[in-house]
């Protein structure tokens, strides 16, 4: 027998590799495509499946029908409805109840009913009256000890033991025999049982069931709430078998209570579910005991489903364990987010951003960083568009690389057995629900085993076959229709291999409601309004928003794949060319389709002047490739812009608003110290520039401005540039200076805000040194766009190259070796990039992991003194007696170290 592991498995994921974050939760991080919700018995919803909370709680509680409010309302002969019975039962204040009694009504309920009201019903309006006035005290007193179980939240204080016992007791039994009505009289009962067991007067209370409702003999609303008091004083009584029978009947005849006698159960007997299983005699009692084991030992359901679907096809409770195997699977399958096995984002070398002052020497050993919850989840689209058709071909391609895979847009990715959550057990698990699902709809009436064989077909990539299915289904239930009509979408739309200009015209006049924004629905009155950490489940058009955004992206569409979940300010974070180039071209495509204009293009929100803010991108990156005359030619089509479109929280307005630039401060484009052109004096990225910073000599360079603009930046370059080109002393400055730039513009320098859309120099993802030799590190769509970081790197040969070039025109032996520490720091930069591209495969479980991670430093330490320390040792050995060395000397430990 196949044993299914797979809520164990997928618990321990959740819990022990996602994030840290105190605000996950796992019931938000996957597609609801299949309605749980969908079981005709809505009795049965708490115990559909959830991983964030005991028991399911996505509905409102007024599905579940309270049995006890339906008999009160027959009592009243069906006079009021289901709300104002309730009203009248559990909340109406017993002074108005006394008011009605005494001829004077003032409750505007109980005035509609008219006047001859009480005297109709005077039995169960004094019951209710009488049930008000104990209702308060109807708590066990909490005694710390063996009945802990029986604690309640703090309120009134008040407990059953506040009242008289014998005055009460008296009292309830009088008003019994008084009782004409079986059901009020079975009802005084209850209220003997109840205050029995409240007080702990346990025995009594068993026999005041027997003495007083068992002789009724109704099973009513009455009757079960009676029972529920009798199984708890026998569970105080040590009676654990008996109270645990008794429990087990309040589950199976109560819609109401379930959840409550579930938990008595388990908290009754250990061995609770089996010792039932042993006491039912009937199909029912049988049926409700599998339930209840599976429900426990959900790890191996189908053996206990088909235990079911001998003994009823057609129970609704077979229904509600299918769901949950089936939610089981759709986590698996469909993930909110999902990257492949060969993304790995490590701990990256960076020397600039602990918050206290540190020098040069403060570089750390490399360091292995887990991988993330979200790059351990399946490659889902690869599993999720590979037909069965394309399988057996898919096979035989199962070597080919990404890469390869995605040059070729036409191409879908395909099934390879690196998945990591979809593996061979996940596949028997799906297989055999299958065939249990194909055969129960064979002999059930009920449409709901249809629907979910179709949606079994559709996680295993059969749309065609799923769709037959849904087209023959015959059903009124609305439920039921709502849930088809999302499948037959979903069919649709993942199988269509290519996302053109007639399909998404299909998309807009047929499921434009999944792709639409919808009106912001207006909170009852019982709503909080307490933070949502967690914003709104993940949805069908959420879904299929993902579906197409993967589309696009293997289609070479990057633009709008990016802007399918993204927005257009969202570039500042990640501004890589390639991307950006594409996102522009979408922004000024003419003849975009409705589709287009509708869904994608709503995505490009207010930056301020759009082409402004693709013309910084550029011209940013032209910079850190020091090609200084293309950055002026995009900066000088940015003129306009109003700074890097980032938000704040306005206190006046008490909201988000746009963030306004203080007056001076960088914005992106303006405000940028001649310091960039300096040199640091110590790396503190949290100090000031006059701290941390020292301008050289501009005196023979006028055009240098104290601030600049990045246009009047650029200009600066671009004749710097030009005096470097000559031989003498002021040509040496000239190519010191436009090294110094490109420096302190690098992952390294104070200045590393400046040329990739940032505003201040604090530590980010930006300043990180990737590990990835990737030019995109997205392979499936830029969903996850804001949570990994993608800049083209830095190419420090560019700031050694004119550093080199200063150094062989000067003839300046001080101003020699600043050039030779600063082209020393520029190559500690390629060291950081070699390393980070080279981390340490040694495995945190490897018994031999400090010997070995020991190693592998050494490695790293003699790599580093081979290839990257070149002008440190020519600073070392020509230059150590100037001026400049012995400076270095106190105030760069890590040059120290070297010279000693």
């Amino acid at each position: 027998m196949k044993k299914y592991l797979l809520s164990l498995t997928v618990v321990s994921l959740f819990y022990t590799e996602s994030d840290a974050c105190a605000w996950s939760d796992p019931d938000y991080e996957y597609f609801n495509l299949f309605t749980q919700s969908i079981i005709k018995d809505k009795s049965y919803l708490p115990f559909l499946h959830s991983y964030s909370t005991r028991f399911y709680t996505d509905f409102k509680s007024s599905l579940i029908p309270d049995e006890n409010i339906d008999a009160w309302k027959r009592y009243f002969n069906n006079q009021m409805s289901y709300a104002q019975t309730e009203y009248l039962v559990n909340k109406m204040n017993i002074d108005d109840l006394n008011a009605l009694k005494k001829g004077s009504p003032t409750n505007q309920l109980l005035i509609t009913q008219g006047p001859g009201f009480y005297q109709k019903y005077h039995e169960g309006i004094d019951y209710l009256i009488e049930a008000k006035y104990l209702e308060p005290y109807m708590k066990i007193n909490y005694i710390e000890g063996a009945d802990s179980f029986y604690y309640r939240e703090p309120g009134t204080g008040k407990n059953a033991t506040n009242l008289n016992y014998n005055k009460t007791i008296a009292a309830l039994t009088s008003l019994y025999n008084a009782a004409k009505n079986p059901e009020i009289k079975q009802r005084y009962g209850y209220q003997l049982v109840r205050f029995n067991h409240y007080t702990r007067n346990y025995d009594a209370a068993v026999k005041a069931f027997k003495a007083y409702v068992e002789p009724l003999r109704l099973k009513g609303a009455p009757y079960i709430m009676a029972l529920d008091q009798l199984a708890g004083a026998q569970r105080g009584l040590g009676m654990n078998s008996e109270a645990n029978w008794n429990f087990f009947q309040v589950f199976r005849d109560s819609k109401s209570r379930k959840e409550s006698a579930f938990v008595s159960m388990k908290l009754s007997d250990t061995a609770s579910f089996n010792n039932i299983l042993k006491r039912a005699n009937t199909n029912e009692d049988k049926n409700m005991a599998y339930f209840l084991l599976g429900y426990e030992d959900f790890n191996n359901p189908i053996p206990v489903m088909e235990k079911m679907f001998e003994i009823n096809p057609d129970s609704e409770i077979l229904k509600v364990m299918a769901v949950r195997s089936i939610n089981e699977l759709e986590r698996s399958y469909l993930p909110i987010y999902y990257y492949s096995n060969d993304d790995t984002i490590t701990s990256q070398k960076n020397t600039a951003d602990n918050n206290n002052v540190k020098n040069n020497s403060n570089t750390t050993e490399p360091k292995k960083e887990e991988l993330s919850f979200w790059q351990k989840i399946i490659r889902f689209f690869k599993n999720l568009f590979s037909s069965k058709k394309d399988k057996a071909s898919d096979e035989s391609k199962a070597d080919q690389s990404d890469d390869e895979l995605l040059d070729n847009p036409d191409r879908i990715p395909v099934f390879t057995k690196n998945n990591y959550w979809y593996d061979d057990k996940t596949k028997d698990f799906l297989d055999d629900l299958e065939k249990f699902t194909s055969k129960t709809k064979e002999k059930s009436k009920d449409e709901y085993w249809q629907i979910a064989d179709a949606y079994l077909k559709f996680l295993k990539k059969d749309y065609k076959e799923s769709t037959e299915i849904l087209e023959n289904i015959k059903t009124s239930n609305p439920e039921y229709l709502e849930e088809i009509k999302r499948m037959k979408v979903l069919n649709d739309i993942v199988s269509q291999p290519k996302i053109d200009a007639e399909y998404e015209d299909h998309l807009m006049k047929d499921y434009s409601e999944y792709f639409t924004e919808k009106p912001e629905v207006k909170k009852d009155s019982t709503e909080t309004d307490e933070y949502d950490y967690y914003g709104e489940v993940p949805s069908t058009a959420d879904f299929l928003k993902d579906v197409l955004a993967n589309r696009y992206f293997l289609q070479g569409e990057d633009g709008k794949s990016f802007l399918m979940n993204n927005k257009l300010s969202d570039l500042q974070y990640n501004p890589n060319s390639s991307l950006v180039k594409s996102v522009e071209d979408f922004y000024k495509k003419p003849n975009k389709t409705q589709f287009e204009q509708q869904i994608i293009a709503k995505n490009i929100n207010d930056v301020g002047n759009i082409d402004a803010f693709f013309a910084v991108i550029y011209g940013d990156r032209a910079m850190r490739q020091a090609d200084f005359e293309k950055a002026r030619s995009y900066y000088a089509k940015a003129q306009n812009f109003s700074g890097i479109p980032r938000s704040e929280w306005n206190y006046d307005d008490k909201k988000v608003t746009p963030l306004k630039y203080a007056a001076g401060a960088y914005n992106g484009f303006s405000n940028i110290s001649d310091l960039v052109f300096g040199h640091n004096v110590w790396e503190s990225y949290q100090s000031s520039p006059e701290e941390s910073m020292k301008k050289e000599d501009y005196s023979a360079f006028p055009f240098i401005k104290p601030t600049m603009n990045k246009l009047e930046l650029t200009d600066a370059l671009i004749q710097l540039k030009k005096i470097g080109a000559g031989k003498n002393q002021e040509a040496a400055a000239a190519n010191q200076l436009i090294g110094n730039l490109l420096y302190n513009t690098s992952i390294l320098g104070y200045y590393r805000q400046l040329f990739v859309m940032d505003i201040d120099n604090t530590k980010g993802g930006k300043y990180d040194f990737q590990t990835s030799d990737r030019k995109n590190p997205y392979q499936y769509y830029y969903k996850n766009f804001l949570d990994r970081t993608y800049i083209e790197p830095d190419n420090f040969d560019l700031a050694i190259g004119y550093y080199n070039k200063a150094l062989d025109i000067s003839s300046n032996k001080e101003q020699k070796a600043r050039i030779l520490f600063q082209m020393a720091s520029a190559e500690q930069g390629k060291y950081y990039q070699y390393e980070a591209k080279n981390p340490s495969k040694v495995d945190y479980s490897d018994p031999q992991y400090s010997e070995k991670s020991d190693a592998y430093q050494k490695q790293l330490d003699q790599i580093k003194n081979q290839k990257y320390r070149t002008y440190f040792a020519m600073l070392k050995s020509q230059y150590a007696d100037t001026e400049t060395a012995k400076d270095l000397l106190g105030s760069c430990t890590y040059f120290n170290y070297f010279m000693n």
